[in-house]
């Protein structure tokens, strides 16, 4: 490591993920050469950050938006190895991400846990006993799958006592195996907080204006910073440029005027939230919808969400709405599945619509287009990264950051090979628990601690569940501030998360803290409902927001509240 990489490093600790930070960061970015920029701050995007940083890259990153607002905060949630794509003989991304699930989950148990799958059969069904046998041994076998979590096969009466809400007509039995269930969200930014714990550099709310050329060739980018009234702007340069915008890589391309051949293919995909006293499901379940598209059902911390859609897409890229079509299909789909249920409009407690930035293969419905990733390097250097799924993002990472080390080195711009990539056993922030074997003591004894320190059950252990290592970090807020919360009329749990949430996850708006801090707007409305004019005021105060932006900032909030609630009319 050089003198200069050393330098950077200590700067990009220094300044960590702080919110208060974000000028200082990108005209720390702006006076540096890097290696590398970074365009997205997905979990494509923050992969790629840890990946080339923790090789010895000069990194920075940025987004236009919040890290993980796209496509890494509206997912199904799950880290799983793609059984649906045995259906299309997809059989090598199969193999692929089904082995990264173990990686992920090694690396991040506090976000990532391992779920139990019912995959419920019928008489007329897609899946058959055979079919449904023979596919999860498949499956096993592609995917890796250690000798606890391979698959069981149930009969009709087994199938029905591990989930009696399920439609019991024409049942034939069940298929039992392990997906992972994550938080997408938090999993992106702790793999954004790794890399900037190993020195990169990256800042939400930093949009490319312009790509910056010389001679034909990208050498840098020109980012307007979406929070100052100003709007500044900043010149940054680097070695290489990687777009790893998600449903954005073709703007970028088009900029670039590169985008030609192979483009991308948005589908939309809608899922529905239920409290658990109007869907009180106790098992995840996978199964097939008449027309042949899967969903899943997944408990979840009191709720029960539901989907997905897999409907082409050509609206707002940054506000994709769920529509009445689409709310009806999904209720459709979970009253033929759990009709005990009789489930209705009005107890739909929210929902979240997100985009899938495929490869767009000519004549194949969205569900049959395949979740492969590739990249594409530009005439001018531009490497773009598209498709591609979560389970994945290791690896892709891990392609990516390769590429761009045999290109440097060709191009004379480092003197030796990068080492390989170490990804595979370097946990995310808030991983350092010991392995997943060590999760459930770690978790014991630190709820043990926040009940010392004063909190409720069910907060000291959604605490530590939610920050894992660190959330000492925490505990010490939560000391430091008790008397303010006090004072505020809030609990020192929300405070000390909010204070945490904005010094060291870099939240700049409320919006952020409620949905891609904690979840709260998907899985805990009512939290995020009775909280949010407080954690307005707090954040109003830290950061110096004048009457009007504390209004447009509590507006946009109100305005996401109402959307999860309420769809788009036909």
């Amino acid at each position: 490591m050089t003198k200069e990489l050393k330098q950077t490093n200590n700067i990009g600790q220094q300044q960590g993920f702080n919110a208060l930070k974000r000028t200082e960061m990108l005209q720390t970015m702006s006076e540096r050469k890097l290696d590398l920029i970074v365009i997205g701050g997905g979990i494509t995007g923050a992969g790629i950050a840890l990946d080339a940083q923790s090789r010895g890259l000069r990194t920075a990153l940025i987004d236009m938006q919040d890290f993980a607002a796209g496509t890494s905060s509206r997912s199904t949630k799950l880290v799983h190895g793609g059984l649906r794509y045995l259906k299309q003989l997809d059989v090598k991304v199969v193999a692929e991400v089904g082995k990264e699930r173990a990686i992920v989950y090694e690396n991040g148990p506090h976000v990532t846990t391992p779920e139990w799958m019912l995959l419920p059969f019928y008489k007329g069904g897609t899946f058959g006993k055979l079919s449904t046998s023979l596919g999860l041994r498949v499956y096993d076998f592609l995917a890796g799958v250690k000798r606890s979590e391979r698959r069981k096969m149930f009969r009709p009466e087994e199938t029905l006592t591990h989930e009696p809400l399920l439609k019991k007509k024409d049942l034939k039995g069940g298929g039992y195996y392990v997906e992972y269930r994550t938080d997408d969200a938090r999993l992106t930014i702790e793999v954004m907080k790794k890399a900037v714990e190993l020195g990169a550099l990256a800042v939400n709310y930093a949009k490319v204006e312009e790509l910056l050329m010389e001679n034909g060739k990208l050498v840098g980018v020109r980012v307007v910073d979406q929070i100052a009234g100003e709007k500044k702007s900043y010149s940054l340069y680097a070695s290489k440029i990687v777009n790893a915008a998600g449903p954005w890589v073709d703007t970028l391309r088009e900029m670039d005027r590169s985008k030609h051949g192979k483009t991308l293919h948005l589908t939309k995909g809608v899922h529905l939230v239920f409290d658990q006293s109007k869907f009180p499901l106790r098992q995840a379940i996978y199964f097939d919808t008449p027309d042949g598209r899967m969903v899943f059902a997944i408990p979840r911390e009191g709720k029960t969400y539901i989907g997905t859609t897999d409907t082409n897409y050509k609206g707002d890229i940054a506000n994709p709405r769920i529509t009445e079509a689409d709310r009806a299909y999904v209720l459709r789909a979970a009253n033929e599945m759990f009709p005990s249920l009789g489930l209705t409009e009005a107890d739909v407690e929210s929902s979240w619509t997100g985009l899938r930035p495929l490869i767009h293969q000519e004549g194949k419905d969205p569900s049959e287009i395949s979740r492969r990733d590739e990249i594409f390097v530009s005439d001018s250097g531009l490497i773009s990264m598209a498709g591609g799924k979560l389970t994945g993002y290791r690896k892709m990472a891990e392609s990516v950051v390769d590429k761009i080390a045999a290109m440097l080195l060709a191009e004379g711009k480092v003197s030796a090979a990068l080492p390989p990539s170490r990804t595979r056993t370097l946990p995310i922030s808030g991983g350092d628990v010991g392995g997943s074997a060590k999760l459930a003591p770690f978790l014991r004894g630190k709820a043990s601690q926040g009940l010392r320190l004063g909190l409720t059950e069910a907060e000291a252990a959604l605490l530590a569940r939610r920050y894992g290592s660190n959330v000492d970090a925490v505990f010490e807020l939560l000391e430091q501030h008790r008397a303010e919360a006090a004072q505020r009329g809030m609990p020192a749990a929300v405070l000390a998360a909010l204070v945490y949430a904005i010094e060291r996850e870099m939240v700049v708006k409320p919006a952020d803290f409620f949905i891609r801090r904690t979840g709260a707007l998907f899985f805990d409305i009512a939290w995020a409902k009775q909280w949010k004019a407080p954690a307005i005021a707090f954040m109003a105060e830290r950061f110096g927001w004048d009457e009007a932006q504390t209004a447009a900032y509590t507006a946009e909030l109100e305005q996401l509240l109402h959307e999860a609630v309420n769809p788009l009319e036909a």
